[in-house]
C-alpha cells in the first residue's frame, strides 16, 4: 500500500515534536527527493518518499543512547524506529524492508546501490552540501559535486542548485 505523503509526515513531526530543526530537515531532503523523481529515471516513489520523511528518524535515540547524533549511530537506530512508523501506517512488508535497508545505510554509500538509494541519498546531500563543504570555492565544490553524489539527476541539480549552472 501506498502511505499518503502527509500521513508520513505527520508520523515523523509527532515522533520530533517540538524540534523543528529535524522535521525542516526532513521536509527539505522529500523535497529534493521529490524533485529527484522528476529528473531520474527509475525510482519508486513509495519507497523514496518513505525513506527521505523518515531517513534521520533514528537520531534522538542514537542522542540519547550514545551521546553522539554520528550517521552510524542513526543507521543503528533508525530502522526500527521507521519499521514501526511504516507498520503503523499499512505499507506494505516489502516497501518496508527496502526503506528500512535505505534508511540503515543513507550515511554509507555503497553497501546499497539501488536507484531508490541514490535518490535518497543525493536528496539528502544537496541539504547538507552548504553544511558540510566550503560552497565559496566553486571549483573545489564542483569536484566534490562529482564524487559525492550517485545520480545524474543529483549532480546535475546539485550543480544548478550551488553552482548556477543550468541542466
Amino acid at each position: 500500500m501506498t502511505i499518503a505523503k502527509a500521513a508520513l509526515m505527520g508520523a515523523m513531526e509527532a515522533y520530533f515534536g517540538a524540534d523543528s530543526r529535524r522535521i525542516d530537515h526532513s521536509r527539505k531532503v522529500t523535497s529534493y527527493a521529490e524533485e529527484l523523481l522528476k529528473r531520474e529515471e527509475g525510482g519508486d516513489p513509495a519507497v523514496v518518499i518513505a525513506a527521505a520523511v523518515l531517513h534521520d528518524i533514528g537520531i534522538h535515540q542514537a542522542e540519547k543512547k550514545y551521546g553522539s547524533a554520528s550517521g552510524k549511530y542513526q543507521e543503528i537506530e533508525g530502522p526500527p524506529i521507521a519499521r514501526g512508523i511504516l507498520t503503523a501506517l499499512g505499507m506494505g512488508q516489502a516497501h518496508i524492508d527496502e526503506v528500512c535497508e535505505i534508511i540503515a545505510h543513507h550515511h554509507s554509500p555503497g553497501k546499497i546501490t539501488s536507484k531508490n538509494f541514490g535518490i535518497l541519498y543525493d536528496a539528502d546531500w544537496l541539504v547538507n552540501l552548504r553544511d558540510e563543504y566550503d560552497i565559496k570555492d566553486k571549483a573545489k565544490l564542483k569536484a566534490i559535486v562529482e564524487r559525492v553524489f550517485l545520480t545524474e539527476s543529483g549532480k546535475a541539480l546539485a550543480r544548478q542548485t550551488y553552482l548556477d549552472e543550468k541542466s
